[in-house]
């Protein structure tokens, strides 16, 4: 990926970062996953696992689908954890 962050997209993506998974609610360990690449502001908190491992979103999807939930639900959670600051699932 060709980042140049701007100072608000990099704070941004470590506000993202401190949330817990918003898969499986696991804390400290998060990653940030674009929903749509390049877009720094479509992104939701994931832990690797559920980020890049064999059940996760880059993988068959196995964890959203036992959930019932989307990316897109995990990202309107994001947003209003980001907004209340309500850091915890």
């Amino acid at each position: 990926m060709n980042n140049k962050l701007t100072k608000a997209e990099r704070a941004y993506l470590a506000m993202v970062k401190s949330l817990s998974c918003g898969v499986c609610g696991v804390e400290g360990r998060t990653e940030a996953h674009h929903i749509i690449q390049h877009r720094q502001y479509l992104c939701v908190p994931v832990c690797d696992d559920c980020h890049r491992g064999p059940n996760g979103i880059h993988g068959d999807k196995t964890y959203l689908k036992i959930k019932k939930i989307t990316e897109w639900d995990i990202l309107n959670e994001t947003i209003d954890k980001l907004m209340t600051g309500n850091r915890r699932i």
